[in-house]
């Protein structure tokens, strides 16, 4: 059923009562967005789906009767529709969480574990941004299939180019694609992928095991080398230093750029500012403007520069932004990606260690 002023029509799915009535209140006090109705279990759930056609449906991860994950997988077997979930800020809750984003939801938000009224509240802005933008997704009822193996690499040395990518909404399938079709030798690649604290670590552990490169979330001071992919940790900025010669992961807590930390422009502007031309840089799907300044940084400093296309984009947003600041270089779809990052840095000159 349409909304003659256009707003986003939401259907809130929550077993507690209390959270029901707070992302209610979240999402009402926001013009653009109406909640259409509310559900404490999947099989509620279910009946309002079928009577009110939401736009968007927010979706606890742990419910009675069926949990978050099964009944999202049930949605996108019979009536496939954007998913924001709901999840708890604690190691279970985020590989939950991941596997929902792998079977189809679009986002997710992290509910605190104290001070339940005081933290959604504060989390209002965010919380009604990616429930408008999962309304916006460009969402498929299959996501695109991971490539079976990693591209082969003829006889290269290792440490010619350095590689930054960033992502956000979308990122989680997007990187997984991305990263499955490296090599085991291939480039020291830093990601920054929006994610708070706990699931930047589970991410990244999952990531490793189906990769053929090795992935762990950053460190301070891990020293950056070939055939290894390092991930930004929640709350951390992740820049690209020089220390004792060699390069490593910095990692700091100073004040969000961009409205993010980990910021991808963070992250983009270390690489610009110490590899120059020898890099290269890769903006992936998400939401907001975060990495377009920084990629600018890297393209003027002569880096390689790639930009998901918008066809195959779940949030064209920041690969937009930087396409439209002159960042990009080249626009790339998804499946492509490796293989493009991998040109690049084959073409490139001898990074000097």
């Amino acid at each position: 059923m349409g909304n003659s002023m256009g707003k986003t029509r939401v259907l809130v799915v929550d077993d507690s009562e209390v959270m029901r009535q707070l992302l209610s209140a979240v999402l009402s006090s926001d013009p653009e967005i109406e909640v259409v109705g509310t559900a404490g279990d999947p099989y509620a759930a279910r009946e309002r789906i079928k009577a009110l056609n939401p736009d968007v449906i927010t979706l606890d991860v742990e419910m009675p009767l069926m949990d978050g994950v099964t009944f999202l997988r049930k949605i996108m077997t019979l009536r496939p529709m954007p998913v924001v979930m709901i999840s708890t800020l604690t190691q279970a809750g985020a590989e939950t969480t991941l596997a929902a984003l792998e079977i189809g939801a679009v986002d997710f938000i992290a509910k605190p574990t104290e001070k339940l009224q005081e933290r959604v509240a504060a989390l209002a802005t965010d919380i009604c941004a990616k429930v408008k933008a999962a309304a916006t997704a460009r969402f498929q009822r299959a996501r695109i299939e991971t490539p079976a193996s990693p591209r082969r690499r003829a006889g290269l040395r290792p440490s010619e180019r350095i590689v930054a990518i960033g992502a956000s909404t979308g990122g989680v399938e997007a990187l997984k694609v991305v990263l499955s079709r490296l090599p085991e030798d291939c480039p020291p690649t830093l990601v920054t992928q929006h994610m708070p604290p706990r699931f930047t670590a589970a991410f990244a552990a999952r990531l490793d095991r189906e990769c053929a490169v090795r992935i762990s979330e950053a460190a301070d001071g891990d020293p950056v080398e070939p055939g290894h992919v390092y991930i930004a940790p929640g709350a951390f900025h992740l820049e690209l230093a020089r220390r004792g010669g060699r390069f490593v992961c910095a990692l700091s807590e100073t004040a969000p750029v961009s409205g993010h930390r980990p910021s991808v422009d963070v992250l983009f502007r270390s690489v610009a500012g110490l590899c120059g031309r020898r890099a290269v840089g890769a903006i992936l799907t998400g939401m907001g403007r975060d990495g377009a300044a920084g990629l600018l940084a890297m393209r003027k400093a002569g880096a390689t520069t790639l930009g998901q296309d918008q066809a195959s984009s779940l949030i064209y947003g920041m690969p937009r932004a930087a396409f439209e600041a002159g960042a990009v270089e080249r626009q790339v779809t998804l499946s492509k990606m490796a293989d493009a990052i991998l040109d690049a840095c084959d073409a490139g000159e001898m990074l000097a260690v």
